[in-house]
């Protein structure tokens, strides 16, 4: 493949639309990810063989989404659109991604019937997101190589990222309770619009690297044995991409416990309002720690912030299983806990996102080859494979601990709201009732799978980039200073 020349400057107008334009597609994720599953727990009528038939769907899907997501790199490496080389797929992604959002939180067949509606449309939502996540995340590196710029870049989309997130995790529990099915119906529809609105101002905003299309539509086309020797021999795009898979497990099964705890540990009636206290620090610790990070990283090199983060991170979560065993359960405390754990984890998330985009330039130092699109999917990658694996935890400590059990007479209640049979007060007093029933063990137990899980996966990988990751700052500086001597 021919090599390129970055953008020598990048301009504020694409700086700007590629950063904000992330508000909308990461509200839009975080929707599906964090409340998708809340939606079939609390408003579908499905036996423990449904529930987990559905669960079983979701990671089948996931694991093949995240096999589809390098192939969708090829598709986009190989592209020659006068468009452009990635907004035609981010246009189209965004477009059919919220029709099939729009769709999972309106149709509602009963029984087994819902069971295979829902597994075609998680399908078909894997693969429209991946069209446009594949396509807005490979344009990323091919804006800038400039260090300083990158960070810069990463921050900022970061902080935009974390806003998205912040609305749909903070304003969707507080709505749901007693009226579950039509708010989330409501707020399905709101967050296909913001995902498309938002990436309509990237395609329209952003400049992309100049290109010669002759020269392109000669070029050697990627194959998928490409593709697989390009992973094979890049070591660093291996280690990182491992990492970035460990961390998001460690650092997502919190959010996706985080309903069923708030609920079974302060009651239906209050855990949607606690749970919005507890978005609010995921989005100020996150915030903070994403501002402070160019700060931070001229103080500390990026392995030592990341080995400062595991450690309180891993220190926080104990301080969450000790809460109500070792001192008392408190909304307040879980909240500070909380913050420490989020700002921490925003340092983790971005040093392991440029080390990740680093082997790039490393990958054309060593071979010659510049390949975006390709390398940038195995973030993709990881993350659908982790989200995969914590489906899998979840369902397995939901089922064996009795809490979907105990969750699905709530289900019965919002279920017949829906239907205008009881009122919002008749179904959170009836649902507290319930809650208050459960037995001291099934709580444990979730709690355990909570703190455990991410634990195991936040050290291994500290321990995996601490061992195979070579490429620190110096190095990265010394690589493309070199390329950029080659160019010349």
């Amino acid at each position: 493949m021919a090599e390129e020349k970055s953008l020598p400057t990048l301009d504020a107008r694409t700086k700007w639309s590629y950063c904000i334009g992330a508000t909308g597609r990461d509200a839009a994720y975080a929707f599906i990810s964090l409340f998708l599953m809340t939606y079939v727990q609390y408003t579908m009528k499905l036996t423990v063989a449904q529930f987990s038939v559905i669960s079983l769907c979701m990671v089948i899907c996931l694991v093949w989404d995240a096999i589809n997501d390098p192939m969708m790199g090829i598709i986009i490496e190989n592209s020659h659109f006068k468009a452009g080389k990635y907004k035609p797929w981010i246009l189209a992604g965004c477009i059919l991604n919220a029709l099939v959002i729009t769709a999972l939180f309106t149709f509602r067949p009963t029984g087994w019937g819902f069971v295979a509606f829902f597994g075609v449309s998680y399908l078909l939502w894997g693969m429209t997101y991946t069209m446009n996540d594949i396509s807005y995340w490979g344009m990323l590196p091919s804006l800038s190589s400039d260090a300083a710029t990158r960070n810069s870049l990463v921050t900022i989309m970061s902080i935009f990222i974390c806003l998205g997130q912040f609305v749909v995790a903070g304003v969707v529990p507080t709505i749901i309770a007693g009226n579950a099915v039509n708010a989330f119906r409501w707020s399905a529809y709101a967050v296909a619009m913001g995902f498309i609105l938002f990436q309509i101002l990237v395609v329209v905003g952003c400049k992309e690297r100049p290109r010669n299309l002759e020269k392109e539509a000669k070029a050697e086309k990627l194959t998928l044995g490409t593709m697989f020797r390009i992973f094979k021999r890049n070591d660093q795009l291996i280690a990182s991409g491992v990492a970035e898979l460990l961390f998001h497990v460690g650092s997502s099964l919190l959010t996706m416990f985080g309903a069923n705890f708030f609920f079974f540990e302060f009651g239906y009636s209050t855990g949607g309002s606690l749970i919005f206290l507890f978005t609010v620090m995921y989005g100020l610790g996150t915030l903070f720690s994403q501002a402070l990070y160019d700060t931070m990283t001229k103080k500390f090199s990026r392995m030592k912030l990341l080995s400062i983060a595991t450690v309180v991170e891993i220190i926080g979560y104990l301080a969450l299983m000790a809460c109500g065993y070792l001192f008392p359960m408190s909304a307040v405390a879980v909240n500070i806990i909380g913050f420490v754990i989020f700002f921490f984890q925003g340092f983790s998330n971005l040093i392991i996102i440029v080390m990740l985009n680093n082997t790039i330039e490393y990958d054309e130092y060593r071979f010659h080859e510049r390949h975006d699109s390709v390398i940038a999917a195995i973030r993709s990658f990881a993350v659908k494979l982790g989200t995969a694996l914590e489906q899998g935890l979840v369902t397995v400590v939901l089922i064996i601990s009795g809490i979907y059990t105990a969750s699905q007479q709530i289900s019965s209640l919002e279920t017949d709201a829906g239907k205008g049979l009881l009122t919002s007060e008749q179904v959170t007093s009836a649902a507290d009732e319930f809650i208050r029933n459960v037995e001291p063990y099934q709580t444990l137990l979730l709690r355990l799978g909570m703190v455990l899980f991410p634990i195991i996966a936040l050290v291994g990988a500290w321990l995996l980039l601490k061992k195979k990751y070579r490429i620190d700052e110096a190095e990265y500086q010394r690589i493309v200073d070199e390329i950029a001597e080659r160019h010349e």
